[in-house]
């Protein structure tokens, strides 16, 4: 068992506590409130179960590795955790295994339980495994939450401390910080803003990818970013979580050399294909500037947010550095820690080890990591093992060479939408870590990309954070998670999951998963066209989601969930039938069968159709709610334009049109699948049919680029308007498609 002095919070005596109670009558939801960490547990329960308050009792442990317990007493539910953290995670157990419930990442899908408390008759007690656990992505921060406002925060972070969550990264603000530190400096206002990107795209501003692209970045964005944080670190800290603040990484504005000619600064050149202007300049951390301006930042981010001491810093992400000598890679990473602990004598660097698989053709040579990562104390260093559900990293570096790490599961790239998951080997691989993964492993974590379609995949990995022998029997667990997702036991809901587990979800996710809908049409005869972020393929029966739908539509229960569950299985449903038709169509246009194209044609212009209804009808699934979310930052009409536009770039572009990475983050989202997607395959089945009606040739460069046009004025000039709110009703209109493509799909895949 793994465990952490510094993961540890200061205890109040149980014995001056229970004096101070002794002395004073209060009602059961008041009962040990007075301690710091009970207190923050009350409010938490009063924003989750309001409706059972009164009757929860929350009692402080000594216990010096966290862990929980529940029981019921008389009329009340007893939680005891040693802080407030896993208190909640003692909470969210209740909540899943006796009221049969889920808590979701989503805000609009609301907590359902049962009006009586169900009753706990034994006590459950279970400790942490590890005492470590990490949250979020840099890119997260772009895909998912970079319009959210408090509301959202306020229940994603409660989200988190039910899931145990206790090391988030924590990034949002820092340009704010930053726009205070360059200016300190001596750089103009200009200067500044223009060097940031624009808010969507920042996460990879700060990984030192790109500058300057979508900006300059308004003030109104740094003034609420900077209110925002605040809000964010003060309820995580009062939930026992660390956050992760980011540190300096060499990343500096170019024309810091106005101020500093003699700054010693490298190019780091290019990064997914962005111009020169945008390539990003690195300051050598040898040189005295660097601490000083560590020092600066940390003084000032220390002001505005606090601190807990671990600051993601990340150098070479995704980019060749400077040199691959491994002493030079050894007195960089030393130098940048011995910047951190000037600027910070407690502090820890937090890491990812994405690199070191991404770009493992250069690092796996040489002892490079190895001479990279221990430079500098291994107490003061944490590895995140960014995607160990297809490639652990620390098998292949003898467990990191004894330097702290975290097993994390990366499940979803660009935030798109696919039914994709590995239970098993999730599983296989977490225990492989505990049984071989070295004294150091000390964390279980998720470096998602974007908030997909498959929550519960990140809620069963932070339930193997604690000794719960369920999850490691799967069948067992997926029971359990169907009747959290129909609030009751229910055949049919059970047999769709035991579907799934048995099929959707074995095999390990990818870039670009994607279904073909989202993909610009082509015929394949253009050399070059990249379509490497659309990987629509699957590697299971498509009936079987048939099959979850029926079952799904079968049940009695009206839960937000199963109507969740219903839009998301349909919309994939009919996205696998959609691609298996375009290569029936691509083979008809070969073989210059027309009446063939003609018929699939049909068909498929009415998926695109019903696949737009179906996503309207669920409030995750809706590009007005993101565009909304995004207008809401801006105070005036030309700011609430200019975060709209970002806002539909970075799920459409990426960047320029035709861009290295365009469409890496596509979503099936209502309104966008319209206009956007279903709008570029009319278009070529348009061109398609002229060119057959006329004998002559397709001209597919003409649609390409007629196509990248449009691309463009999509999100410049913003073409669409959008509802924020679901319309029809998801659960009958499911049922209609499926009786509409039930013998085509009968006969296609039985």
């Amino acid at each position: 068992m793994k465990n952490s002095k510094s993961s540890l919070r200061t205890l109040f005596s149980a014995s001056i506590l229970g004096a101070l109670m002794a002395l004073l009558f209060v009602s059961c939801e008041n009962k040990n409130d007075t301690d710091s960490d009970a207190a923050a547990m009350r409010g938490l329960v009063e924003r989750v179960v309001p409706q059972y308050s009164k009757h929860i009792v929350l009692e402080r442990l000594n216990d010096t590795v966290d862990c929980f317990e529940i029981e019921t007493v008389g009329k009340d539910l007893v939680i005891r955790g040693n802080n407030a953290n896993s208190m909640a995670v003692g909470l969210n157990h209740y909540l899943k295994y006796y009221c049969k419930a889920q808590y979701s990442w989503f805000e609009t899908e609301k907590l359902e339980i049962p009006v009586k408390m169900p009753q706990v008759t034994k006590k459950v007690r279970q400790n942490a495994r590890v005492p470590e656990r990490f949250f979020l992505n840099y890119c997260t921060f772009g895909y998912t939450m970079p319009w959210w406002g408090w509301s959202q925060w306020e229940h994603f972070i409660d989200w988190m401390a039910l899931n145990g969550i206790n090391l988030p990264l924590a990034i949002t603000g820092q340009e704010s910080v930053w726009y205070e530190v360059w200016r300190d400096l001596g750089l103009t206002d200009e200067e500044i803003r223009s060097y940031f990107t624009g808010p969507a795209h920042l996460p990879w501003h700060r990984m030192q990818n790109i500058d300057r692209w979508g900006g300059p970045l308004p003030m109104v964005w740094l003034e609420n970013q900077k209110a925002l944080q605040k809000q964010i670190v003060e309820r995580e800290r009062e939930l026992n979580m660390k956050p992760v603040l980011p540190g300096f990484a060499g990343h500096v504005p170019p024309c810091i050399t106005r101020l500093y000619p003699d700054a010693p600064l490298a190019s780091l050149g290019d990064w997914a294909g962005f111009d020169s202007t945008c390539w990003c300049k690195f300051l050598d951390p040898l040189d005295p500037l660097y601490t000083d301006i560590q020092k600066k930042f940390i003084a000032k981010q220390t002001e505005f947010y606090g601190s807990d001491h671990i600051y993601g810093i990340d150098i070479f992400n995704e980019l060749i550095p400077p040199s691959w000598e491994p002493e030079y890679l050894a007195r960089v990473s030393r130098q940048v820690y011995e910047s951190l602990e000037a600027a910070d004598p407690d502090a820890r660097w937090l890491e990812m080890a994405w690199l070191f698989w991404n770009e493992r053709q250069y690092w796996e040579v040489d002892n490079r990591i190895e001479a990279y990562i221990t430079s500098m104390p291994k107490d003061r260093h944490i590895m995140l093992d960014y995607y160990c559900e297809r490639q652990p990293v620390w098998e292949r570096t003898k467990a990191y060479y004894g330097v702290p790490y975290i097993w994390c599961y990366l499940g979803n790239f660009g935030g798109n939408s696919m039914l994709a998951g590995n239970l098993n080997i999730v599983n296989e691989r977490i225990e492989h870590a505990f049984e071989a993964g070295g004294d150091n492993f000390v964390g279980i974590g998720s470096t998602l990309e974007g908030f997909d379609c498959n929550p519960f995949m990140y809620e069963y990995v932070f339930e193997k954070a604690w000794d719960n022998p369920l999850t490691n029997d799967i069948k067992a667990w997926v029971e359990c998670l169907a009747d959290q997702r129909a609030g009751k036991e229910d055949a049919h809901i059970r047999e769709a999951w035991r579907l799934l587990a048995d099929s959707v979800y074995n095999k390990v996710s990818s870039p670009g998963q994607t279904v073909r809908i989202n993909q610009r049409p082509t015929t394949g005869n253009i050399k070059d066209y990249r379509q490497y972020y659309i990987a629509p393929t699957y590697k299971y029966k498509n009936i079987v989601l048939l099959d979850v739908l029926d079952n799904l539509l079968a049940s009695d229960c009206e839960t937000r969930t199963r109507h969740f569950d219903v839009v998301n299985i349909t919309r994939q449903l009919l996205g696998n039938y959609f691609s298996d038709l375009y290569i029936d169509y691509i083979n008809a246009y070969k073989d210059n069968d027309f009446e063939t194209m003609q018929k699939l044609e049909k068909t498929m212009v009415s998926i695109l159709d019903d696949t737009d209804a179906i996503l309207a009808s669920e409030s995750a699934f809706l590009v007005g709610r993101w565009i909304r979310d995004a207008r809401a930052i801006g105070n005036t009409e030309e700011e609430k334009d200019y975060f709209e536009s970002n806002a539909r770039n970075i799920i459409t572009t990426w960047g320029e049109e035709d861009a290295l990475l365009n469409e890496y983050a596509s979503r099936a989202w209502a309104g966008l699948t319209a206009t956007y997607y279903a709008y570029r395959w009319k278009e070529f089945f348009k061109d398609m049919d002229a060119a057959i009606a006329q004998g002559v040739e397709f001209d597919e460069v003409a649609y390409h680029n007629r196509i990248c046009k449009y691309e463009g004025q999509w999100w410049r000039e913003r073409l669409g308007t959008f509802s924020a709110e679901p319309t029809n009703n998801g659960i009958a209109l499911a049922f209609e498609i499926a009786q509409k493509y039930r013998e085509e799909l009968e006969k296609r895949y039985r």
